[in-house]
């Protein structure tokens, strides 16, 4: 790369360790390093969330599926619009889990089940979330060497000797260590300091500094992209395919391998059912000011994704187009040439599109993506580093401790974890061979873990009936098919009928069904929903361990409100943002129901006889030039203006939140009697209530060092 591009990597990048030195300072507790001290707002929620998603190997996640896909892809995700906004303006899931105050999903499967299915839930989880986590640092790795051109091989070295040692004998061959091996070295070893050093608080507001200034970032490159590639030269390239592969034509698509409408439709049932179960993210689901602004954070962070997709599509279509169209003939032999030098056939198939995207952009552009890729890694991983470190301390080493952690030690600890984490990750991606798409590896390995928990979340939250064997059940099969689904494909690759996501889809409708059945036959007491919620007579509770719950005004609400879940607590401006996204949501689906109709109907002799035909491929490529190019550029501009303010305000604001905030030693995770430590205290000093689990001495404040 040039003087130019290495400046504009290192400058935001200097900016963002700079604002991660200083957020140390306000981490005071277990809260704050866990859950952000719970006093995160909407936008800097939805921003430091969404930077997750801008990785590299995220953008190689997507790269393979628009390579294999195209713009079919996002007409069938269409389907999914009316599901995808009652969930995110209802605050599905996440709303009742904020008001939990639990800091991971299974200190809140201790507060609903028991002790036992806390630390097997923390420990699959930890197990589940490491393997999905261990091959996403060395795709970031090769990414970036990819890009920037370094060479693919760092050491090669054939000694080729047999050797004798007592009773084993074995032959060295061939070895070759990788120049992304050293990459990712240094990549993990920055996120780690910059994990650790202020815990989910560094994490926030270097995940929201890195997603404003990746906003600015993108309008630079969609520019030079527009510039570079006439829609002429990309749509030829996408029209270039043979009889049911279309890339443009949704209904001449269904000879597409995995990435088609069943993946879509089984996806999205995925993706309801296991609402929040996926904990990668886990302390943003704790870290909201209050429920509403978690809720909020989820609203937004929809608005925000609109912004990115425009990027996304771009340069995978003109790393497309620059491959495969004649005129680009001549620098395609380049690529062609230096990704031949990668070594293993799977990595030369994932850097397709991103040698082509190094080879393709200019001086100075070049390095403004280079910038956005290395700030998502750095968002990305040390979002994972964060919720599987922790995950292990707080769900299995905390239950299982007879004597509490005391702050300092607990800190201690909890950086220690994630420091291993990234030990493991590191050798997991240098010795792992990854054989499934990015996107296929993910699904069957979050299942491992979701494939159960979706019922037993959902059941725990809104279903009073839900009992512990239930739970059991229901988790122990999800897991078990999903696993026993990763066996089989290993044994019998290609072989095997039932791809990743197909494995993910039936091991979650099996565990549903179980959940239900199993809760119908065991249950004996209602559980007592008020007090997990702190709802009702327990609502006390809150102010009591200093939480920040405001009561909502008495506002009216139309029919259309209640149905979509807007409540007394939405102001007019959050009305009018949910309201926005209801309606741009559903303008797409009727295009989709609409366009739908109109290409399908035709098929039948009646509408034929009509004069109705399907929409030629010209047509389709005018519809994606407005559709999937153009509208996402315009909210490109749009939402980079309007979250850069609202990120920048609430980061002020967190800063201002934690400084007033006095620290809660309590609030740590432990679980006593189906209510959090701290309100377990309060409860039995205030009301004298006996609890099922003895309160042990140390755990009080004045015991604790």
């Amino acid at each position: 790369m040039h003087i130019i591009d290495w400046i504009f990597v290192f400058a935001p990048l200097l900016i963002v360790f700079g604002i991660g030195a200083f957020t140390q300072k306000y981490m005071r507790s277990v809260a704050d390093f866990m859950s952000g001290g719970r006093v995160a707002g909407r936008y800097l929620l939805a921003v430091s969330k969404g930077e997750m998603s801008a990785g590299a190997v995220v953008f190689a996640a997507v790269f393979e599926v628009i390579y294999r896909a195209g713009f079919t892809w996002t007409w069938w995700q269409w389907i999914n619009i009316p599901v995808g906004l009652l969930i995110a303006t209802t605050g599905f899931v996440v709303y009742r889990y904020r008001e939990t105050r639990a800091m991971t999903l299974a200190q809140f499967f201790e507060i609903r089940y028991s002790k036992r299915f806390r630390i097997f839930t923390g420990f699959l989880g930890f197990f589940a979330g490491l393997v999905n986590f261990g091959i996403i640092p060395v795709i970031g790795a090769r990414f970036i060497t990819t890009f920037i051109g370094l060479p693919p091989v760092l050491f090669h070295f054939n000694p080729d000797i047999d050797v004798n040692l007592f009773l084993f004998s074995f032959h060295i061959g061939e070895i070759i260590i990788g120049t992304h091996l050293l990459v990712m070295a240094v990549l993990l070893s920055i996120t780690l300091f910059l994990t650790i050093a202020g815990g989910q608080i560094t994490v926030m507001v270097t995940d929201c500094l890195e997603g404003m200034l990746s906003q600015i970032l993108y309008l630079v490159i969609i520019v030079c992209l527009l510039y570079i590639f006439s829609w002429g030269e990309i749509s030829t390239v996408l029209a270039d395919r043979p009889a049911g592969e279309s890339l443009l034509n949704p209904f001449d698509s269904m000879a597409l391998k995995d990435f088609n409408l069943w993946y879509v439709l089984m996806a999205a049932c995925v993706s309801v059912y296991g609402t929040m179960a996926w904990q990668n993210q886990s302390a943003y689901n704790a870290a909201g000011l209050t429920p509403h602004e978690n809720r909020m954070g989820n609203i937004l962070g929809r608005w925000r994704e609109y912004g990115k997709q425009a990027l996304v599509y771009l340069l995978a279509m003109c790393a497309m187009t620059y491959l495969f169209h004649p005129d680009f003939a001549e620098q395609a032999k380049v690529v062609m040439h230096d990704l031949s030098l990668i070594p293993d056939v799977r990595g030369q198939e994932q850097m397709r599109i991103p040698m082509a995207v190094s080879y393709m952009l200019p001086i100075g552009v070049k390095g403004a993506f280079c910038a956005v890729l290395i700030m998502g890694i750095f968002g990305g991983d040390s979002t994972h580093l964060h919720s599987w470190g922790s995950l292990f301390v707080q769900d299995v080493l905390v239950p299982l401790r007879k004597r509490p952690f005391g702050p300092k030690q607990h800190i201690k600890v909890l950086r220690r974890s994630i420091t291993g984490v990234a030990i493991f990750v590191f050798f997991f991606g240098a010795f792992f061979p990854q054989t499934e798409f990015i996107v296929m590896w993910w699904s069957v390995t979050m299942a491992i873990y979701v494939g159960g928990a979706g019922a037993v979340i959902i059941g725990g939250l809104y279903w009073k009936k839900g009992t512990t064997a239930a739970a059991w059940t229901a988790l122990v099969t999800g897991s078990g098919l999903s696993v026993g689904g990763i066996i089989a494909r290993i044994i019998w690759e290609q072989d095997f009928p039932l791809n990743g996501m197909q494995v993910s889809f039936f091991s979650s409708i099996i565990a549903m069904v179980l959940y239900v059945v199993v809760s119908l036959l065991t249950c004996k007491e209602e559980f007592n929903m008020d007090r997990m919620l702190h709802r009702g007579e327990y609502d006390k509770l809150n102010k009591a361990v200093g939480e920040h719950r405001p009561t909502p005004p008495n506002r009216r609400r139309s029919w259309f409100a209640r149905a979509v879940g807007i409540d007394e607590n939405f102001t007019v401006g959050d009305k009018w943002i949910a309201g926005g996204l209801l309606g741009w949501g559903l303008l797409w689906f009727g295009v989709f129901l609409i366009g739908t109709a109109w290409n399908l109907l035709p098929k039948i002799q009646l509408f034929a006889d009509m004069g109705l035909e399907p929409w030629p491929l010209e047509t389709w490529k005018t519809f994606w030039h407005v559709v999937g190019i153009g509208i996402p550029v315009f909210m490109s501009l749009v939402t980079a203006v309007w979250f850069i303010w609202g990120g920048t305000r609430d980061i002020f604001r967190l800063f201002s939140l934690l400084k007033a905030q006095v620290a809660n030693e309590l609030d740590d995770g432990t679980v006593v009697g189906h209510q959090n430590l701290d309100d377990a205290v309060v409860t039995h000093e205030h009301d004298g209530a006996i609890q099922t689990d003895e309160i042990h001495p140390e755990q009080l404040p004045e015991n604790r060092k």
